[in-house]
């Protein structure tokens, strides 16, 4: 689809290289004053690379594919900015383009209420991914690089680093995935000015960048970062290359002010309001100082800004629910559920992807693999790349599953998985071994606090089904849904649950809903609230207490961070609460109960069934009977607390 609104590629083909170069070279000029002008303005930021990247990045925005009155069209170019402090250059640049009137960026650049944050964020029209810790942009661009190719967008993605950046070992991952899968559209930037925050890159920490990039697949090309008819020529060439490239941009920190010029100092300093007036001259450019701080002075922030809707609908339909009616393990009946998905959303304009890091066979995506082999990624033993890479993929109208173990999934990629709740993404973290569960492989790799961590992410929701059945209706239920979902399980087969009556409880009438819990059981003398894996043992206790004439009600919890007040308030009438989870006693769902008594304004005693140290390497039943979260163990709790 092409809008009317011409793209800025189309102007470029209109005007002489000349014309072109002499435009590049007075909107750098503008930007440079507009820098020194917000970061002075806000007494902090980062002059000297934003300054020493801003001919790149203009040179880049006057000639990619991109309409600044559809910031969102599907088919255009992107622009990562890996280096996110560097956002007075990213605020200028899409300011000169035109996504936003320039002034506003610069009088509120790091004030409250303002969209114009210290580090970029896709809240600013134009800004494709919110870039915070350093090494992650490029997995991002990688993900929007080969989800084009996927949905035969003909889109290129361009990713701007620095150069102490090259530092951080995620980066290596990224590069490696890009050369495997040969993303001839991404073109990478490095802004080699040399110097970081305690001083020369050499100094801090040697390395040879131009190598590490050639060893890992890429073409490396080499370029004046400040020539701009060399960078334009540098940008053709990477444009017509046949694998990945990397333009290594030899650049001056501070560029343009010879008293900023490779000064280290002047990466996290400002000017004061006289050295700023002293550089604008310098820049003949006028100073206006006085004019954007009467502007921030009286702007005033909204109490509550508007949230943007990042979510695309997805057109994918759900399928027919698999039953199953003997034990069977929860990762596999998402791995079935996984490839009927894929098989019948086939050619759908919106993909399923797979992304997997060595692990398919053990969660269980073999299937998926084997039936659509183009939207598998294998990514190997990069799950830092994995994460971030997913979460890119996801927002593009892409329906992206990551599966790994819990421990990689969740734990290792906590700070990713941070930021993809950040980026507002759509990726649907799928974890299978989970908990003590995990048995012999020992405490390195029993994740017992997959609640606890989620807890702390504002946008991601968890779900942490009971048994098989209720895992396929939970995954068909994902299918089309908006937001970032960790799915959690463990690694053994589980019984089927059946209800009072014997009968398949989570059956093919069963309709998953979001923070509903299943009354399993119904009793009077206590409640029991159980999670994900123990739920079966949970209602084996439970059964052999009715048998002996204690009822307890019995209730399963999916959502294990939302539970309904009404069962809270009627819980604490009844008597003692339990919680039952394979996770630690600290954060799950212990603290989730915890927390639903004191919001309902109840009084009740709460008994934590749960991990209350790091397990050790044993058979899964070992373990649970050490914790005494065995069947016979959960018994004799819940009757010592009812007598």
């Amino acid at each position: 689809m092409r809008y009317k609104t011409k793209l800025i590629i189309e102007e470029v083909h209109k005007v002489s290289k000349n014309d072109l170069i002499a435009k590049i070279s007075k909107q750098a000029k503008i930007a440079r004053q507009a820098i020194l002008h917000m970061t002075t303005l806000s007494g902090s930021g980062h002059p000297g690379g934003s300054m020493s990247s801003i001919d790149i990045m203009l040179s880049i925005y006057n000639t990619m594919r991109h309409n600044p009155d559809f910031p969102d069209w599907e088919e255009r170019d992107k622009m990562v900015a890996s280096i996110g402090h560097i956002s007075p250059a990213v605020y200028s640049s899409l300011g000169i383009m035109g996504y936003f009137p320039l002034e506003e960026a610069i009088a509120h650049f790091r004030q409250y209420g303002s969209i114009f944050e210290g580090h970029i964020e896709r809240e600013v029209p134009g800004v494709e991914w919110s870039s915070g810790n350093l090494g992650q942009g490029l997995s991002a661009a990688a993900g929007f690089a080969i989800a084009s190719k996927l949905k035969h967008l003909g889109s290129r993605v361009y990713v701007i680093m620095g150069d102490g950046e090259q530092q951080k070992g995620q980066l290596s991952e990224a590069r490696r995935f890009a050369a495997k899968f040969n993303l001839d559209n991404l073109i990478a930037v490095i802004d080699y000015n040399q110097l970081q925050i305690s001083g020369s890159i050499h100094e801090v920490m040697p390395q040879n960048i131009r190598k590490s990039w050639e060893a890992d697949g890429w073409q490396v090309m080499e370029v004046n970062g400040h020539d701009i008819p060399l960078i334009l020529h540098t940008l053709e060439e990477a444009r017509e290359a046949t694998k990945p490239v990397m333009i290594l941009a030899h650049t001056i920190m501070g560029k343009g002010v010879s008293f900023m010029e490779n000064k280290a100092k002047y990466h996290g300093s400002t000017l004061s309001k006289e050295q700023c007036s002293e550089a604008l001259a310098e820049l003949e450019m006028p100073n206006e100082l006085e004019n954007y701080q009467s502007m921030r002075d009286a702007f005033k922030p909204k109490a509550h800004s508007p949230k943007v809707d990042f979510h695309p609908a997805l057109a994918l339909k759900p399928g027919k629910p698999m039953l199953y009616a003997s034990e069977s393990d929860c990762r596999g009946a998402w791995g079935n559920a996984l490839a009927d998905l894929g098989k019948i959303n086939e050619g759908s304009p919106n993909p399923i992807v797979v992304v997997d890091c060595d692990l398919a066979s053990s969660v269980k995506t073999s299937d998926f693999r084997d039936a659509l082999p183009k939207y598998f990624l294998q990514s190997g033993i990069m799950e830092h790349h994995a994460a971030v890479m997913s979460g890119a993929i996801s927002t593009m109208g892409i329906q992206c599953f990551w599966s790994d173990f819990g421990v990689f999934g969740i734990d290792e990629t906590y700070n990713m998985q941070r930021l993809n709740d950040i980026n507002h993404t759509n990726l649907k973290t799928v974890v299978t071994h989970v908990g003590i569960d995990v048995g012999a492989d020992g405490k390195t790799h029993q994740c017992i606090d997959y609640i606890s961590l989620t807890r702390n992410l504002f946008d991601t929701k968890i779900i942490c089904p009971a048994d098989a059945n209720q895992t396929d209706r939970v995954i068909r239920w994902l299918i089309d849904k908006p937001g970032n979902y960790f799915v959690t399980m463990g690694r053994s087969k589980l019984p089927i649950l059946k209800n009072q009556e014997g009968e398949i409880f989570y059956g093919t009438d069963y309709c998953f809903e979001y923070g509903k819990a299943d009354v399993l059981r119904i009793g009077d003398r206590a409640t029991v609230f159980v999670t994900g894996t123990l739920t079966a043992r949970a209602t084996k206790a439970v059964d052999a207490l009715r048998e002996e004439g204690l009822f307890i009600e019995l209730i399963a919890v999916s959502c294990p961070l939302e539970i309904p007040a009404e069962l809270i308030t009627e819980a604490a009438r009844k008597g003692p609460i339990f919680s039952v989870e394979d996770h630690s006693i600290h954060g799950g769902l212990g603290t989730t109960i915890t927390e639903a008594i004191v919001n309902a304004g109840v009084k009740a005693k709460l008994i934590r069934c749960g991990a209350e140290s790091y397990p050790v390497s044993g058979e899964s039943e070992e373990l649970f009977q050490a914790f005494g979260l065995d069947c016979a163990s959960l018994k004799k709790r819940f009757k010592a607390a009812l007598s």
